[in-house]
């Protein structure tokens, strides 16, 4: 069956281009988790692979096979090669380590397949794929390491001493956990050993790479075992300590739980009613509940949080903005922190201008509220469960009723800000943008209302102005 997966992305243009190196005396190999995945009968995108031809080389010998070729990993020995759509990676032999105080590694080229494959993070990834210049010679598998073995197993192991692999690279312990969630595999008792012991060595790592490998690991399958041993190998502590920070800290809601866990369940399921994992739901999931050791509250029967969903905002913001991310998903997820307890207020009684401020104030991310807010009830209390799961669908049809109504999502004033200027007679100043929140407040308190009804508004507004001059 392997065998089977692995002729598939070993075609004809692959062949080909193994030829091409192969006329100029050197060999293609498919390697990393191109094979893994393949041979898991995963999705397999771009093709990964290694040779012992030096990057001028690879370059040269791409450029006449490639439609297009971009260079920007040339110092590290990496040529992309473009060809009817699909990308090609090819890189040289290489071994690469981080000196004790340096953000970027060393990357030595290397004669020999096994030794780029021993520098390889687990032993997995660490499998080779001979690929034969034409289709009379089948593939050669290259195992040094027992990755198919492991890969049976389902086992994280590292194909040399972890010590020295996390060492050299200390972005190999957090890619330990990315794995374990993407692929739901179990990590090696050494390797988590070794997290431990080494955990500060990460502080080395650029923000950049850390935050891509924290992406992956959060949107994957396995996320909750994963990010429950990246809190307990201390790993977590280096990049992200708000959320080990929630360990001790128990919340009176759920009480059979800490706040730790109930968050990483919370990030594992708060996209269950999306269409597909959401990076910036599952993030704010997990920084939901950060705000909580600030404003934790001793009181008679127990301990509250008020105003937690502030703190955890600013906080969430701040910690994003340490680990680079964009300013849209930061804004994005620190709005979903600040908001998530909005939804818990709905009540029968809830008037139309609430769910119109309600949808004004977390658009465009109403759907990614509403499904972190119902992800957020944990409680073993199913009585309970099911009341917060049935406002959450009656803020929803209410939500809708009015959409149609009202065009929500167009949530504003019938006039805008050049015609109040225009008509009152007025610059761009901080006033213009008074008269548009009041403009916009009616349309939040009383649905849609006509452009006559506003410029009698701002007849009312320049009155009062006038008056209030004269007196």
């Amino acid at each position: 069956m392997s065998g089977i997966r692995l002729a598939r992305i070993v075609d004809d243009r692959v062949r080909e281009l193994a030829a091409a190196f192969a006329d100029e005396g050197f060999s293609l190999y498919l390697v990393g988790g191109s094979v893994r995945d393949a041979l898991l009968g995963r999705a397999v995108s771009d093709l990964d692979f290694t040779t012992d031809a030096r990057p001028d080389e690879i370059e040269r010998i791409g450029s006449e096979w490639a439609s297009s070729i971009f260079t920007a990993g040339k110092e590290f020995g990496t040529i992309g090669l473009v060809r009817d759509g699909q990308t090609y990676e090819v890189t040289t032999f290489r071994s690469e380590m981080y000196r004790d105080d340096s953000r970027n590694p060393v990357v030595s080229f290397s004669n020999s397949l096994e030794e780029d494959l021993s520098r390889r993070d687990f032993t997995v990834n660490a499998m080779a794929l001979r690929i034969p210049p034409d289709d009379a010679e089948d593939p050669e598998m290259i195992d040094p390491h027992g990755g198919l073995t492991d890969l049976t197993g389902r086992l994280l192991r590292t194909p040399q001493d972890p010590e020295v692999l996390f060492s050299d690279d200390p972005l190999r312990m957090l890619r330990l956990f990315r794995f374990m969630s993407t692929l739901e595999f179990d990590p090696d008792p050494e390797a988590l050993a070794a997290v431990r012991a080494m955990s500060p060595r990460l502080s080395i790592i650029s923000r950049e790479r850390i935050r891509t490998e924290l992406d992956k690991l959060i949107v994957g399958p396995g996320v909750v075992a994963a990010l429950t041993e990246l809190v307990v190998s201390g790993l977590a502590d280096e990049f992200i300590p708000e959320v080990p920070a929630l360990a001790v800290e128990q919340d009176p809601i759920h009480r059979h739980k800490d706040v730790l866990e109930h968050s990483i369940i919370v990030t594992a399921q708060a996209d269950a009613h999306l269409d597909e994992p959401r990076l910036v739901v599952r993030l704010a999931a997990l920084l939901h509940d950060i705000g909580k050791p600030a404003t934790r509250e001793y009181v008679k029967g127990g301990v509250t949080f008020h105003h937690h969903e502030v703190v955890g905002a600013r906080m969430a913001r701040k910690r994003l903005k340490e680990l680079r991310y964009p300013k849209d998903i930061v804004e994005d997820v620190s709005k979903l922190v600040f908001l998530h307890m909005r939804p818990h207020t709905f009540k029968m009684g809830w008037s139309d201008s609430a769910v119109r401020r309600y949808v004004r104030d977390a658009s465009p991310l109403v759907d990614e509220l509403n499904s972190l807010v119902r992800a957020d009830v944990t409680t073993g209390n199913e009585r309970r469960a099911r009341q917060i799961s049935r406002r959450i669908d009656e803020l929803e049809e209410r939500i809708e009723i009015l959409q149609q109504q009202e065009e929500l999502d167009a949530l504003r004033p019938p006039i805008d800000g050049n015609q109040v200027m225009e008509y009152l007679g007025i610059p761009p100043s901080r006033t213009v943008g008074d008269i548009m929140d009041m403009l916009l407040e009616r349309r939040i308190e009383e649905g849609p209302y006509s452009e006559e009804d506003a410029f009698a508004m701002l007849d009312d507004w320049s009155d009062r102005q006038e008056r209030s001059d004269q007196s």
